[in-house]
Parts: C-alpha cells; sequence; structure tokens
C-alpha cells in the first residue's frame, strides 16, 4: 500500500486526477471522459470538463458549481451538465441568479436531478448508473459503466461472410455485456455497500473513510453520515474490486499517518487491493 506524490492517479487505462480530503475538498476527475465526480471549489483542472457528477450539496464537494459557471462562460465554452440529487437543484439555481445580480451579467447552465438507478448516457461505450447512499442530506453515487459486445460462442469459428449474411437476415450474433468500472460514493454509512449489487464488483470503488484510528469512533462517524475504516475491514471480504480506492480521509492524518494507521488495519491479505487516493 502506498501514496504517490501529486493529484493524479492511474489504473490500467484509467486516469484520475483530484483531490479529497474530509471537509476541505473533494473533486476527483476523468479527463479522458471529459467528466468529473463532485467538483471542491471548482479548480482549474475541471474547468474543461462537460459533465459534473455531484454527490452532495456539501460545500467540499459543491461550492465550485458557480465559479465553474462562470468560467465557461468566460471562455465562451458550451454550459456544463451538472448532475445532482433533486433537492439541490433549486437551491442552486437562487445562488446562481444571486450571483447573476451579483455580477450583472446571466449565465446559462444546466442543472439535471437523479434519482436512483437513473441511466445517464455519456458515449455510445459508457454511461453512467446512480446509486443511493445514507449521508445527512440527500445523496447518491455514481457507477461509470462500459457496454461490450463480443460475438455468441454459438458463431464462433464462423467466417466474416457468414456473420456479415447473419446480420443480413437480421440475426443478433452479439451478446452484450454490462461491467462496472468505476464507482465513487461520495460522503456515505457503509450501507450503500448493500443497496446495489454491482458497486462491489467495480473494477475500481473510490470509497469515503472518514476515520483511521480511535480518536473518533464508528458511532461519531455514523452520527455524521460518514464511513469508518473500522466498518470497512469487515467488508474486503465481500468487496470484489480490484482497486479500493480510499478518498476523504480526515485532514488530522498526515499523509505518512494515514498509511501508517491502513497498514496497521488492513489484513495483509488485502492491501495489495487498497489504495489511499494521493491528492490530498
Amino acid at each position: 500500500m502506498s501514496v504517490q506524490a501529486g493529484e493524479s492517479w492511474n489504473y490500467q487505462k484509467y486516469k484520475f486526477h483530484g483531490l479529497s480530503l474530509s471537509g476541505i475538498r473533494t473533486a476527483i476527475a476523468m479527463p479522458e471522459l471529459s467528466l468529473s465526480f463532485d467538483v471542491a471549489q471548482g479548480y482549474p483542472f475541471l474547468l474543461n470538463l462537460k459533465q459534473f457528477f455531484i454527490s452532495h450539496g456539501h460545500l467540499d464537494h459543491a461550492a465550485g458549481i458557480p465559479y465553474i459557471i462562470s468560467q465557461k462562460a468566460m471562455t465562451s465554452q458550451p454550459p456544463g451538465k451538472f448532475y445532482m440529487p433533486g433537492s439541490l437543484v433549486e437551491p442552486l439555481d437562487q445562488i446562481m441568479k444571486i450571483w447573476e445580480k451579483i455580477e450583472g451579467h446571466q449565465y446559462n447552465y444546466e442543472f439535471v436531478p437523479v434519482q436512483a438507478d437513473d441511466e445517464i448516457p455519456l458515449n455510445a461505450q459508457c454511461y453512467i448508473k446512480v446509486f443511493p447512499t445514507t449521508h445527512r442530506i440527500e445523496s447518491y453515487g455514481y457507477t461509470l459503466f462500459e457496454i461490450h459486445k463480443k460475438l455468441k460462442k454459438e458463431y464462433l469459428g464462423y467466417t466474416q461472410e457468414e456473420i456479415v449474411d447473419l446480420r443480413r437476415k437480421g440475426i443478433e450474433v452479439n451478446e452484450t455485456t454490462h461491467i462496472p468500472v468505476v464507482s465513487f460514493t461520495g460522503d456515505t454509512q457503509i450501507e450503500f455497500l448493500d443497496s446495489r449489487p454491482w458497486i462491489r464488483h467495480s473494477k475500481i470503488l473510490f470509497l469515503e473513510a472518514t476515520y483511521l484510528d480511535e480518536k473518533k469512533s464508528i458511532e461519531h462517524a455514523r452520527t455524521w453520515g460518514h464511513t469508518h475504516i473500522d466498518e470497512i475491514v469487515p467488508r474486503l471480504k465481500d468487496i470484489e474490486s480490484e482497486q479500493i480506492v480510499l478518498i476523504h480521509a480526515s485532514s488530522r492524518y498526515s499523509d505518512r499517518e494515514a498509511l501508517h494507521l491502513l497498514k496497521q488495519k488492513i489484513p495483509a491479505e488485502f492491501r495489495d487491493r487498497v489504495v489511499l487516493f494521493p491528492g490530498r
């Protein structure tokens, strides 16, 4: 288990850039797909992205929305799309109208309310699916699914001409699978793991772990709608993700302290799958 310098982390073909520190900032971007999970205070690496998936309305996750909108307007970009809990749409619209009065300028923006199990297409190969989380206010997590097509087993060995002929006859020769690739939780209690089956099967799971020692109890974490590492450890055997990426650790821990505590807490058999996201 390690944490690399900087604000980026890669796994296989997937690249992530961002920051996450409990109560201070959380924004995890996937630049190749032009999207971000949460926006923190609206950092420069977010300004050219097209779609933003907001887990909930707390300032360390959502304060940057007005700034991103204004920067897109200033640079003549199309308005970004902000997907968010439905209860957040009207208050944020009011905030934007106040800023319009302050600045004497009218902005174009799009706030899209989401509910659990909504599917949001990104392109022909992938989409986002919403899942419920449990926090002090309405909150959701998001999963990136990839769509894979492959030839059905019964047609393996057919020539290209034979496959084309079957397609001309209207026969579906491919089977489609939907693979959960990245799940992002935002702030939540541990029960989100049981809310939808695909979460624990995601290749990469970004999981909040706010408290890492006994100075704050599990009960304290739950009171504030957060997750304690002592709740995560017993569930590691149930999580099939290739990588479990811990985010939102409290600022009371330095990177060195956080890694030391995690190495103490996490059984050796799971350590190669657990990552502390570097952007703290």
